[in-house]
């Protein structure tokens, strides 16, 4: 999984810019390679099946003496520590909505660190993605939710999901920040020139 480079990161910059022109909302575009190393993750099912399974195969077959036993145990121990410590294997150990809630947490404190909530006329939106996640969120602050509810944003960020899935992250941003600006030049439309926020596509590595 390779982040953006930096001529896709300006590709993206320059969508924000062009939305910008046509509305007062302040877009910041936030992408994580992912929301947590999950470290503990891999320990918990390394050592669950390092005692369990070895442990079941000399209960049923009698084939290990203790001495062996525990030596299976550690020798599969750190063995399956190595191989889950894989992020795609990480990835795959964790519950769905274990990885979304850690994800939907980055984004709430990204929306606060890149200073969204203190936008002239409370118009800060971010377009936040975790890939290892496959995750998709659109935060709004309330001069922009007071026009457009929660609702307007879920099939932008269906599409993008998708396409987060399909390895087509830079397609997805643009396509993304454009469909929001379609809405936004509606619902929150120019007022005046301004740009609070860098257009820079944020990356936490």
């Amino acid at each position: 999984m390779a982040l953006l480079t930096e001529h896709e990161q300006r590709k993206v910059a320059e969508a924000i810019a062009r939305v910008e022109r046509e509305t007062d909302a302040e877009l910041v575009t936030v992408l994580a390679a992912r929301a947590d190393d999950y470290a503990y993750i891999p320990l918990l099912w390394a050592s669950l099946l390092a005692l369990v399974v070895p442990g079941i195969v000399h209960y049923l077959t009698g084939w290990l003496t203790m001495h062996s036993l525990l030596l299976v145990q550690w020798v599969s121990f750190v063995v399956l520590c190595l191989v889950f410590r894989l992020p795609k294997v990480t990835t795959h150990l964790i519950p769905r909505h274990v990885r979304h809630w850690r994800a939907s947490n980055l984004a709430r404190r990204q929306f606060l660190e890149q200073n969204l909530h203190h936008t002239v006329g409370s118009t800060g939106m971010l377009i936040f993605v975790c890939e290892a996640e496959r995750y998709v969120e659109i935060l709004v602050d309330e001069g922009i939710s007071r026009k457009l509810d929660n609702k307007s944003w879920d099939s932008i960020v269906a599409v993008f999901t998708e396409q987060v899935r399909q390895g087509q992250t830079l397609q997805g941003f643009v396509t993304c920040i454009e469909a929001c600006g379609e809405l936004l030049k509606v619902h929150v439309p120019v007022t005046q020139v301004r740009n609070e926020l860098p257009n820079r596509l944020v990356v936490l590595g």
